[in-house]
């Protein structure tokens, strides 16, 4: 039997370290919340399949859900961060709105693509988490730059300088003045747009205990086969959710 001792112990440990890596795999796990109240974003199924593979793809597990009830204190702790990919209109209740604010100050992450800014209107907690509010949008086929400001960030760190790309151009109200803005929209590379040299379009902060990101990027179902907005979400996600 002594001679089995070592060969038991090298089981033993192997169980408790491979134990300990599904641990550590089960924890990068993010949430994609897809309700909507108002506009019906058609990429949105699309944008669903693009962030579950490219998650997959860098050992993140992804859950999906368009049904606020799910937002529960106990349902999110899971979650190392929540996306709202093209959310719109009033999609919590009060009992949701106040779980989702728990989760957020007990350290969780926030990553807002597009609409999220055209969602919960009358929830002032929201309006600073997210950033900014959707004003309005000038016609859709449009080609603009993006002037990338800081590359420094996970999400910007493969993007160009100028981001030239076409896709639907938010004009914003209600900007929060503590975000970070990573980028700027480029007004003059377009027509439509109302928030001047200053257009914020990609920001990110640390907000009430968690971390919030924002990309105005997403409209469009092709949209979402752009390499470099695969790379901008991904590295959103892992910021937000400090994956």
């Amino acid at each position: 039997m002594k001679k089995n001792i070592p060969f038991l112990l090298s089981l033993l440990w192997l169980f408790i370290c491979s134990g300990d890596g599904f641990a550590q795999k089960a924890e990068r796990k993010i949430l994609i919340f897809a309700k909507t109240q108002g506009f019906y974003h058609s990429s949105i199924p699309k944008g669903m399949i693009t962030i579950m593979n490219v998650c997959k793809q860098n050992g993140i597990s992804v859950d999906t859900t368009r049904d606020a009830s799910y937002f529960t204190i106990e349902n999110l702790k899971p979650y190392k961060a929540v996306v709202f990919l093209n959310t719109t209109g009033d999609v919590f209740n009060a009992a949701q709105q106040a779980a989702f604010e728990k989760y957020i100050q007990g350290g969780g992450g926030f990553v807002g693509i597009h609409a999220a800014t055209d969602t919960e209107y009358e929830w002032p907690w929201y309006n600073k988490l997210v950033g900014a509010y959707f004003l309005s949008h000038p016609p859709v086929q449009q080609t603009a730059v993006i002037n990338v400001v800081n590359k420094s960030h996970p999400s910007t760190q493969d993007l160009p300088e100028k981001w030239i790309r076409t896709d639907e151009w938010y004009n914003f109200k209600s900007i929060n003045p503590d975000v970070k803005v990573l980028a700027y929209l480029d007004e003059t590379s377009y027509k439509g747009g109302e928030n001047g040299e200053k257009h914020p379009f990609i920001w990110c902060h640390e907000f009430d205990g968690g971390r919030a990101f924002y990309t105005g990027a997403g409209h469009r179902d092709d949209n979402f086969d752009e390499v470099l907005l695969q790379k901008h979400l991904l590295g959103a996600i892992k910021w937000a959710g400090k994956l």
